[in-house]
């Protein structure tokens, strides 16, 4: 009896920190000097319970090294921007 409980716990605890993950492609967004710098088709681990990204370190060294060119961009975009009032 004691064995089968230890054994549930255990199984709850491993289903707890188990994240459900997949490979998705996503939009980077980074405000810097007040100018905002969007990367598209960025690959990414999403959890898809919360939404959270997760990055390899590969990929974070090319979103930095990307951003830090300061190259041309393949297109330039306008966005309204709203102050929020309560």
């Amino acid at each position: 009896m004691i064995e089968q409980i230890r054994q549930k716990i255990a199984q709850m605890t491993v289903d707890i920190w188990q994240e459900p993950l997949v490979e998705q492609k996503v939009t980077y967004i980074l405000e810097l000097d007040g100018k905002f710098i969007i990367i598209e088709n960025v690959p990414a681990r999403v959890n898809v319970e919360t939404g959270e990204r997760y990055f390899s370190p590969e990929v974070v060294e090319r979103l930095q090294q990307t951003i830090w060119e300061e190259k041309e961009p393949d297109r330039v975009i306008e966005t309204p921007v709203f102050e929020f009032t309560p």
